[in-house]
This record gives structure tokens, C-alpha cells and sequence, in this order.
């Protein structure tokens, strides 16, 4: 088993996190993320110890949180501070808390702080991101897997990320793991031939698709010589019917002209996730009204198992091994 105990988890973007604290749930457990007087940005288990109210429908009272029920303020740490009525030292109590950091623009829990938080693969002075968040009904095992599913491009999102016409390549996929990641680099596509090709990447060399723990999925494409857009996915299970996704569009900044190309591709690229938002949805609603089967597995599921696994706290497989593979796409 993989130790995951250190991964700090994307839920959501900075700028939607002001002087009102927030309700989410974070591994099965309500949280509250709220900021103290500073700006700096905290999280504890959104339950007062005294009676079980919701925190996060308190406010922020400087540098500590105030529950809505009495009045009992707690700080970032999670220590009891105040105790409107009562006389004398306070009892030591406090709210469990969690780790919380802030990069490029997205908040970061974990259950510690021992990691640096991932962002992109696209980094650097040259580069350029945007941020979205979205929510969808279904699994991250589908939605990672739908992410970096090729193959459903040419029907789901046809016109968007592929051509109207029926014209495929042979192309050679190689995958390769490690013990918490999986990686497929697809060569012999000259290029997409849908709008946002056309209008936004040119010419290809090479598409990368890679998951990492803890749930994140990463599409690269390449030009001849340099990278020209990569899309990251943070994915968490929100709850059981529930995946809530903050993604990274990144390219090269090529002075003003990459900020134009970045403006263009975002409703191109919301509507992209329309789409799988709605293939998905109706693909789960479906299953259950079968009694939820097992989906079966195809010769061009390449990246599903693997993914499972480093889901489940596993090592992949195929990890240390060159997997050759090849489709029409």
C-alpha cells in the first residue's frame, strides 16, 4: 500500500473563500474553511464540541471562528479562546484541525502539511493559468479515466476536440507506471481536427496522459518543440454520488497573444466538460436503474486498472514495466 497520509487535496479556488466561512466535506467529514483578520486561511471539523452546531454558520471574530449556538470561539488551531458568560480560565477543548495552503489561486487541505502542494506540469515564467472548478455526479475512477479516455473524443466531444469527418492515424501509445502513478504518451496524430485544435494548438509531436495520486489527471500536448497546452484535474470524492474537479488550463504566455489564445479555449473548454458532465451523469443514472453491474473492461481501456489501483492505495500492476499499445484515433 502507498502512503497517502501527506497528499494535500485541491477543494476549491482561493478567490471563493472570503470573510464567510464555507461548508464542504473533505473525505467523508464536514469541514469549515473560513479566513482569520490576517487573510490566512484555516480548517477544522465543522462541529462545536459543546452542542454539535455547524461552525460554519457562525462568523469570523478576528483571528477565531464563533459558533452560532453559544457563542464559543475557536482559533485556526482549533483551541477553544472564548466563552461568552463564563468567569474564570477556560477548560482546555478544541476543534480538531487540518492543514490548509494556498497556490495559485486554490486551496489546499490535507490531514497534514508535510507535502508542498501540486499545482500543474505547465510551470514556470513562461507560462500562463487559469483556474475553473466543477462539480459532477459520478466516481473519480470514471471521471479520471474520462479525462484521459481518447477514444469517447471522436463522439462525445466531436467538432469540439475532433474533426467531423470519419479520417483516423494509427497511433502508438507507450505506458508506463510507478508506485502512485501512470502515465500513456501517444504519437502518430498529426494533430486534432476539431475547433479547438485548429484554432488554439497547431501541429502535434506527442499527447501525454498521466494520474497521479491522489486523484489527478493531466493531459499534455506537445508541439514539435514545445508544450502548447496541458490541462490538470484535481478530482476528490465529495461525497458518495459526488466528484468536485478544480482544473488548470496552462500554455505558453508567447507575450500577449497566449493570455488571447487562454480566453479563447475556456468556453470551448466549459463546454467540453458540459458534455462529459452529461455522458457521465447519464451513464451513472442508468447503471443504477440495472442494479449497478460491473462495467466491463476493452482492450482500449489502458489506463482504467491502473488508475483503480492508485485509487485504492496500490501499485499499479504494469508499474516498472513499457506497455506498447496501438489504436486508431
Amino acid at each position: 500500500m502507498t502512503d497517502r497520509t501527506n497528499h494535500l487535496i485541491a477543494v476549491g479556488l482561493s478567490r471563493s473563500l472570503k470573510r464567510k466561512p464555507i461548508r464542504l466535506l473533505f473525505e467523508g467529514l464536514p469541514i469549515v474553511l473560513f479566513r482569520t483578520q490576517d487573510g490566512q486561511a484555516r480548517a477544522l471539523h465543522d462541529r462545536c464540541p459543546h452542542r454539535h452546531a455547524p461552525l460554519s454558520g457562525g462568523k469570523v471574530v478576528g483571528d477565531a471562528l464563533e459558533c452560532p449556538y453559544h457563542g464559543w470561539q475557536f482559533n485556526g488551531s482549533g483551541a477553544l479562546v472564548d466563552m461568552p458568560c463564563h468567569v474564570g480560565a477556560l477548560p482546555r477543548m478544541a476543534v480538531p484541525a487540518l492543514a490548509v495552503q494556498e497556490a495559485g489561486g486554490i486551496l489546499f487541505v490535507g490531514k497534514s502539511g508535510g507535502n508542498e502542494p501540486y499545482l500543474t506540469c505547465a510551470t514556470g515564467p513562461d507560462m500562463i493559468a487559469m483556474t475553473m472548478e466543477n462539480r459532477v455526479r459520478s466516481t473519480v475512477l470514471d471521471v479520471a479515466e474520462n479525462i484521459l479516455d481518447a477514444t469517447h473524443t471522436h463522439f462525445t466531444h466531436k467538432g469540439i476536440l475532433r474533426g467531423l469527418s470519419s479520417r483516423r492515424y494509427r497511433v502508438k501509445i507507450t505506458v508506463t507506471a510507478g508506485a502512485d502513478w501512470v502515465e500513456a504518451v501517444y504519437e502518430g496524430e498529426p494533430r486534432q481536427e476539431g475547433m479547438v485544435s485548429r484554432l488554439l494548438e497547431g501541429e502535434r509531436g506527442k499527447g501525454v496522459a498521466r494520474f497521479r495520486a491522489p486523484g489527478i489527471a493531466e493531459l499534455e500536448f506537445w508541439g514539435k518543440r514545445r508544450l502548447n497546452l496541458a490541462t490538470t484535474f484535481h478530482l476528490r470524492q465529495e461525497d458518495a454520488d459526488t466528484v468536485h474537479g478544480v482544473a488548470i488550463l496552462a500554455g505558453p504566455r508567447q507575450g500577449g497573444f497566449g493570455w488571447l489564445k487562454a480566453l479563447m479555449l475556456r468556453p470551448f473548454f466549459r463546454i467540453a466538460l458540459g458534455q462529459d458532465q452529461r455522458v457521465l451523469e447519464a451513464s451513472k443514472n442508468n447503471a443504477a436503474l440495472f442494479g449497478n453491474p460491473q462495467a466491463a473492461i476493452g482492450p482500449l481501456d489502458i489506463l482504467r486498472e491502473p488508475i483503480r489501483a492508485i485509487l485504492e492505495g496500490r501499485v499499479p500492476d504494469i508499474a516498472g514495466e513499457t506497455v506498447i499499445h496501438e489504436m486508431e484515433l
